[in-house]
């Protein structure tokens, strides 16, 4: 249960201000449907994050225990600098309004998220956790947790969401996680 709630806490807070959530504005505003919006938001991220964590769960079986640790937490230091900067939409990701609401979004969804810190960070975890369905299925929740009510109620919270803070909050996550690695916190893990 630890890698689900610290996969859902991490991926909520890194989602605030990403590039994903401000396509599920964008889509939102665009559409002004969302239950097929956050539908296909969900199937997107757990195909996205399921291919994530699997790639995280190879890693883990590539490197011995030190290596490994080494590499997640300087991967995870990486990452809090990361969430500092802020991401901007792509006009790409918003041009394929000719094949419906769903697949628009589900499409759009899966790119953009390739690459993206949040894909990123589901790798990690996977690697530093041993568990792809807790780590899925954390990061998924932790996904729809910030882009469902971004789809419903995006323009009434656009404007109060304190992204910077939630940033920091985000970044101060997992440069604890990158530090407490580089430690050994993850001993109990094999690394």
């Amino acid at each position: 249960m630890e890698a689900f709630f610290v996969s859902t806490g991490i991926v909520a807070l890194a989602e605030v201000g990403d590039k994903t959530q401000l396509l599920a504005f964008l889509l939102a505003a665009k559409f002004r449907r969302p239950l097929p919006i956050v539908l296909a938001i969900f199937v997107a991220t757990i195909a996205n994050h399921a291919f994530a964590a699997a790639i995280g769960t190879w890693i883990t079986t590539m490197m011995g225990p030190e290596v490994l640790r080494w590499v997640l937490g300087v991967s995870f230091i990486l990452m809090a600098g990361w969430t500092l900067i802020p991401d901007k939409l792509d006009e790409d990701d918003t041009k394929l309004a000719k094949y419906g609401v769903f697949m628009t979004t589900l499409i759009a969804f899966f790119l953009a998220e390739m690459g993206d810190k949040t894909q990123v960070a589901t790798v990690a975890l996977a690697a530093q956790f041993h568990s792809f369905v807790w780590v899925v299925a954390g990061t998924t929740f932790g996904m729809m947790l910030a882009n469902a009510p971004a789809v419903y109620f995006g323009d009434k919270i656009a404007d109060r969401m304190p992204v910077k803070l939630v940033h920091r909050i985000a970044a101060a996550i997992f440069a604890i996680l990158g530090v407490a690695t580089l430690l050994g916190a993850g001993a109990r893990f094999g690394m």
